[in-house]
């Protein structure tokens, strides 16, 4: 972590009271920490490899992308786009991945009044999906706001520009491998 601090005394940290009732010594499962920095690559598991990237959040956030025998997710959320100039390290790390899970908050024309909230925009997610030749992307991170029938739309606006876009929703689920 690029302040010092060790990843799992943020986590018992976030485990505490006002934010959770449960500490994390309460856990029953074996719990392993990795420090890392937004950038690093390491391998989880035999075959599952993990690369970051640093986003562009006012607190600070990182990108995810697992690799699995040639099989890949990305996982982008917690950060801001800067209009008309695709963030070079988000496309590096979604670099045709088969998923790319991002931070759809916005629309286009809700941005300008939300900038400096470390939120992007599905359209945004569009653009950069289709630059990195990824194959799916799940519009992710919705705007509080923005119910039932404004994500329909989201998705069918979004499915016009790019077919391989669409909104994510509870227990979906993804086979692909």
């Amino acid at each position: 972590l690029e302040n010092g601090q060790k990843i799992e005394n943020i986590m018992a940290g976030q485990m505490t009271h006002p934010f959770f009732p449960v500490p994390i010594e309460t856990m029953s499962a074996r719990i392993a920490y990795s420090d890392f920095k937004a950038g690093d690559r390491f391998q989880l598991a035999p075959d599952i490899y993990v690369r970051t990237a640093k986003l562009n959040h006012p607190d600070g956030a990182t990108g995810y992308r697992l690799d699995y025998q040639g099989h890949s997710v990305a996982y982008v959320t917690d950060t801001e786009h800067l209009p008309g100039k695709p963030d070079q390290n988000v496309l590096g790390l979604i670099d045709g991945a088969d998923l790319l899970v991002y931070d759809c908050t916005y629309t286009d024309n809700e941005f300008e009044a939300k900038r400096g909230w470390g939120h992007s925009t599905w359209q945004e997610g569009v653009r950069l999906a289709q630059a990195a030749q990824v194959k799916r992307l799940a519009i992710f991170h919705h705007d509080p706001d923005h119910e039932d029938p404004v994500m329909e739309r989201i998705e069918g606006q979004a499915f016009a520009m790019w077919p391989g876009a669409f909104v994510s929703r509870d227990n979906m689920r993804f086979n692909i491998l």
